[in-house]
């Protein structure tokens, strides 16, 4: 057995401005080559473990060290970022944080530049890490010419430049549109074969990060490692619920069907799952003794876009003869690959761009002449980085910010804004400021914001990235009661299972047209539309399938009723 590339022993770290340990008596050794996926739920102390890795911890992120730490021979705690930066690659959650060059291979080529490397030999090894990561046709582009996954691709080559032996991927798959998301894990893979790199990811994608083999799961929570296991045995634990992080959605269907779950079955895809007929017989009984899904009885239509053309130049479109209708008191997602023109449909929406031809009608009536602060009063935009929208340093301040021109006393805004804070679960941290909050909360009080000014229709856009599985159902358990009190709610979104999970109806988007609009179950029971819009078919359709389930997207629905059914005696159990 070679000696571990990264080894923790007895090591545990606590940042200066807290009171307790963020990380306790970590013992941990990867070995050269391997690929392990960190675990855990936000704020369990994953990525505090990885900062120790790459040097963050203690040398941007100050505190006390205890036990030891070794990366690639050298004792982590005392080498500085500069040294472990030549060990440790680290690629960011969102790539445009990473940029630096003006062009792709500018900032390829950055910490070669740093080294003094001459000339030619810049040129050779920028030439070269661009092609392992196909990018070698883009060198001359902008950053922000790229796609979310180009992007990331000319992240990874800015560390390869410097041959490091670790690459460290922190949260790969947040900003990424499905298909995008697979090419990423596809992409890892390949690299870590041409280069027999060791590779960790921290993700809350486990299904996703498996679409590719790992060679193990750490799982962590309140800063103790509580499982090092393949995940085929890890799968086959009760882990991974007990902790809040969601397993693969045909794992779960199976345990509803009352199927055991063992290493031997080889749970980790679904593609290699081994199930005898016996299992198979367990899910089509399930199925069949499940009731079907209860259809929406029809609502009065309350936005309608009709034959709408938009267009960011002259030249090019962006939508192409986009209609659809949106009925009161419907919660609904919009998917597509990124780039489809999912968010610029949300900015004519609310006026932030006027349409070349068509229109956009609200109760029957075109909007087109109004103003953004008259569609504001009916129409909520949250974007999708909280930071972006908030301007007050107070909350109560922030969510009041939209009242301050509507004529109401001050006493009516008081009480408008208590009763909005009210309902996102902020009253006890009214007078807080935001810089106190976490991202998680921070999104609600943007959502606050927009719902004080009393909208009919609330945009979202991802508004669950970055989340983990317990912040990602509170904030879609809180859109889904603001639904039900008559809120329509649309999601741009790229997670497919907030897609199935939440909303009834999806439109998909692709190459600026409107290509489907039909059930979210239907929709990721098609291959060829899957394909089209870059979306990721639900592992319950491969499910489905197996056992000789037809229709497929019947048997996701009624898993989808039946997981809310679970999850709501759940919460109320626990309430």
């Amino acid at each position: 057995m070679p000696d571990p590339i990264i080894s923790f022993r007895h090591f545990s770290f606590q940042y200066r401005a807290q009171k307790q340990p963020t990380l306790h008596d970590i013992n941990l050794d990867i070995y050269p080559g391997q690929r392990v996926l960190i675990a855990g739920p936000s704020g369990s102390g994953k990525s505090t473990l990885a900062s120790c890795i790459n040097g963050l911890v203690p040398f941007s992120y100050p505190g006390e060290c205890k036990g030891t730490l070794m990366v690639d021979g050298v004792e982590a705690p005392k080498a500085g970022i500069f040294e472990l930066s030549r060990h440790v690659g680290t690629v960011l959650q969102d790539p445009d944080g990473q940029f630096i060059g003006l062009t792709v291979a500018e900032d390829i080529a950055f910490a070669l530049e740093n080294d003094c490397v001459p000339q030619k030999e810049m040129h050779e090894i920028t030439q070269r890490v661009a092609g392992m990561v196909g990018v070698e046709s883009h060198l001359d582009y902008a950053p922000h010419e790229l796609s979310g996954g180009q992007k990331q691709r000319v992240s990874l080559a800015g560390v390869m430049v410097d041959q490091v032996r670790i690459l460290l991927f922190d949260e790969p798959l947040a900003n990424l549109d499905p298909a995008t998301g697979k090419q990423a894990i596809e992409l890892i893979d390949e690299i870590q074969q041409k280069s027999d790199t060791t590779v960790l990811i921290i993700e809350h994608r486990l299904e996703d990060v498996l679409w590719r083999n790992v060679d193990r799961i750490v799982l962590i929570n309140e800063g103790r490692i509580l499982a090092d296991l393949c995940p085929n045995d890890l799968l086959s634990s009760p882990l991974l619920a007990q902790n809040g992080i969601r397993e693969p959605l045909y794992v779960t269907a199976l345990r509803y069907a009352g199927v055991e779950i063992t290493p031997k079955m080889r749970p980790e895809h679904v593609d290699s799952l081994s199930l005898s007929e016996a299992d198979r017989q367990k899910v089509r009984d399930w199925y069949s003794a499940c009731p079907p899904a209860q259809k929406q009885e029809n609502r009065p239509v309350l936005l309608e876009v009709q034959n709408l053309n938009f267009g960011y130049t002259s030249d090019k479109l962006n939508l192409q003869d986009i209609s659809f209708q949106i009925r009161k008191g419907e919660m609904l997602a919009i998917v597509g690959r990124n780039g489809a023109g999912k968010s610029t449909l949300s900015k004519l929406i609310c006026g932030f761009e006027t349409p070349n031809s068509g229109s956009i009608l609200l109760d029957g009536r075109d909007i087109g002449t109004d103003s953004i602060r008259e569609r504001a009063s009916r129409i909520g935009y949250v974007m999708q980085n909280p930071n972006q929208m908030i301007s007050k340093t107070m909350i109560f301040d922030e969510v009041a910010l939209g009242l301050s021109r509507s004529g109401l006393s001050k006493e009516e805004i008081r009480e408008k804004v208590e009763e909005t804070l009210k309902i996102c679960g902020l009253y006890p941290f009214r007078n807080w400021p935001i810089s106190a909050l976490s991202f998680g909360q921070k999104k609600r009080v943007t959502i606050a914001s927009v719902l004080v000014m009393g909208p009919d229709v609330i945009i979202l856009d991802e508004p669950t990235a970055g989340q983990d599985f317990r912040h990602y159902t509170d904030i879609l358990e809180f859109l889904r009661g603001l639904n039900e009190q008559g809120v329509t709610v649309i999601m741009i979104t790229h997670d497919m299972h907030l897609m199935l999970e939440y909303t009834p109806r999806a439109l998909v988007f692709s190459d600026t047209r409107l290509i489907a609009d039909q059930s979210a179950a239907s929709v990721l029971c098609d291959p060829e539309l899957v394909e089209k819009a870059a979306l990721k078919e639900t592992s319950l359709f491969t499910l489905a399938n197996r056992c000789g389930i037809t229709p497929p997207e019947s048997f996701v629905e009624r898993f989808i009723e039946h997981d809310r059914e679970v999850r709501d005696h759940g919460s109320q159990h626990g309430a």
